[in-house]
């Protein structure tokens, strides 16, 4: 079971989940294949690449937005629905091209939750929107 899944307070349910675009699994690869040249040398940074890809968490609630990362340790950012002022994308020309970017998510203050290499951002701007600032 997922960290998101375990903090779920009463009545909240999984709305989405945001899954990381293929782009992210770039350096994995690119470790793995070096596993043989370098005699097994990179197999370690390969692992870790593999666990810290797959450690990500990126979903939204009815009742909020959560990012999660770590290994062994735990890192979240969190942001209640009601509290989210706006949502913006960040794309270079690769993101463009091959469909990944950044999701910003501010909120009031100083709070902000970031998405990085999602796929197909501007769905999950759309979905966040919806959410957050239901058409009246």
């Amino acid at each position: 079971m997922s960290y998101i899944e375990q903090s779920l307070s009463e009545g909240e349910k999984i709305e989405g989940i945001f899954s990381l675009h293929w782009f992210s699994w770039l350096p994995l690869v690119g470790w793995s294949l070096l596993i043989f040249p370098t005699l097994g040398i990179t197999f370690p940074i390969a692992i870790y690449e593999f666990l810290r890809v797959r450690s990500i968490e990126q979903r939204f609630t009815n009742k909020r937005v959560i990012y999660k990362k770590g290994i062994i340790s735990r890192w979240t950012e969190e942001m209640k629905l009601g509290s989210i002022e706006t949502v913006e994308i960040d794309q270079g020309v690769a993101g463009r091209l091959f469909g990944f970017g950044t999701v910003k998510i501010t909120g009031r203050g100083i709070s902000d939750v970031v998405f990085r290499g999602v796929d197909d951002p501007m769905d999950v701007k759309r979905r966040i929107e919806s959410v957050s600032h239901p058409a009246a």
